[in-house]
């Protein structure tokens, strides 16, 4: 009994599956598809743990299961391009409604472009600024002016003179000390000279000293 159960409600789910599937039209009907597709594949999986269990109950134990298998992967290899088809459709109705969208977009730019054009907008006149006359001075004024000009002559010439005189002042620095250097190069070198000269004295102070030895020598012999 539990046998003959099983395998009528085996067929019946098979028969449901095996009829035809209408074109998907809307997304509706592809989010359908997808949602009878993971019921079916979670009745066939059911269906096949029931025939496992009831093949187990045969003589013929590996045929019953070849059998169960066979339907199981028939029907999931239905299921599964089932799945395919719905999702293909979905991803090429979202290509096609973004298409459209960037179409409308460019339709409307294309539009505005086309009115601005032909009625362009006025651009703003802005009047130029009026220029103030400069007022009238004051004799007091025009005599401050001047003396403000004498001040700034005499402190630039103050500025001026006493960077020539700090130039002149650097100048003498400088001969100052390359006079000290000259004069320290000198009495170095003199002081070489003298050491020279007395290593060559006492070099010839020794070499008449052995002389004379020498010569006192051969007079003793």
């Amino acid at each position: 009994m539990k046998i003959s159960l099983i395998a009528g409600a085996a067929l019946l789910s098979a028969s449901a599956f095996a009829q035809p599937v209408a074109p998907l039209q809307t997304v509706e009907q592809a989010d359908a598809n997808l949602a009878r597709v993971a019921q079916e594949r979670a009745a066939a999986e059911r269906e096949f743990s029931e025939q496992e269990a009831v093949c187990y109950e045969k003589f013929f134990v590996n045929n019953c299961l070849d059998k169960a298998k066979e339907k199981r992967r028939l029907r999931l290899s239905e299921l599964r391009t089932m799945e395919v088809d719905a999702n293909h459709f979905k991803r090429k109705h979202a290509v096609e409604e973004r298409d459209r969208e960037l179409e409308e977009r460019a339709r409307k730019d294309a539009e505005t472009a086309a009115a601005n054009a032909a009625n362009p907008p006025v651009p703003k006149t802005v009047a130029p600024e009026r220029t103030r006359p400069a007022p009238k001075q004051t004799p007091a004024e025009r005599q401050a002016q001047h003396e403000a000009r004498v001040r700034a002559r005499e402190a630039q010439e103050a500025a001026e003179a006493g960077q020539r005189a700090k130039k002149v002042e650097q100048y003498q620095q400088k001969q100052v000390e390359s006079k000290t250097r000259q004069e320290e190069i000198a009495r170095k070198k003199a002081e070489r000279a003298a050491k020279q000269a007395k290593r060559a004295a006492d070099a010839a102070a020794k070499a008449a000293a052995d002389a004379e030895k020498a010569k006192q020598k051969a007079v003793a012999k």
